[in-house]
């Protein structure tokens, strides 16, 4: 364990724990954890899951731009359930990508330590994250799939600080589906009625 894995360790609790609360700010905070895992994650030996976080910084700079300017009259972006196309394409596109990546990262020798898992991993991280950027409430529940899988992935790999990191993850995507089927329960008043 060494500064990156606890500078990541604070950077990821503090990232998730904003997007559980709708904050923009978790974006920006995003940026810097995604740099550090790269290095985590590359260091390790696990290549696309340090492949990710170079489309994390991407798709962190569209979420970020989507929940400040993707709403309604480009004003700031409301929780809404996820389409139920979405599930269907999201779910094609992780198997695809898993599927995808498994077999590029097993015929290149030493290309990852588990390369199944780690596509898997992968795939279902980018799918969660595109959901987030559109602020679906079902990105929640594939956050929690793909966090569980991750905390055995890390264990397995010997980084034990980034396993706890990912149960804790666990824990605030729960907190973030409740919060955010709240939302979804309270009607949303525009501005122009509460003031006249």
């Amino acid at each position: 364990m060494g500064w990156v894995e606890i500078l990541g360790f604070v950077t990821g609790a503090a990232c998730v724990w904003l997007a559980t609360r709708e904050h923009w700010a978790n974006f920006p905070v995003g940026i810097l954890n995604t740099c550090l895992f790269l290095v985590l994650f590359a260091s390790a030996g696990l290549y696309a899951n340090a492949a990710l976080q170079v489309v994390y910084l991407v798709l962190a700079v569209h979420g970020w731009y989507s929940w400040l300017h993707g709403g309604r009259d480009h004003g700031v972006l409301e929780v809404r359930r996820t389409p139920r196309r979405a599930w269907l394409v999201g779910a094609t596109a992780a198997a695809v990508l898993t599927g995808g990546l498994t077999l590029l990262l097993g015929a290149v020798a030493g290309a990852s330590a588990a390369p199944f898992w780690d596509s898997l991993t992968t795939a279902l991280s980018l799918v969660a994250q595109f959901m987030l950027n559109r602020k679906w409430l079902g990105t929640w529940a594939v956050w929690i799939v793909t966090d569980v899988l991750l905390v055995g992935l890390y264990l397995s790999q010997g980084l034990r600080l980034t396993a706890v990191l990912y149960v804790l993850f666990i824990g605030l995507c729960i907190s973030g589906l409740r919060r955010w089927r709240a939302r979804l329960m309270v009607p949303v008043v525009p501005l122009q009625e509460v003031v006249a």
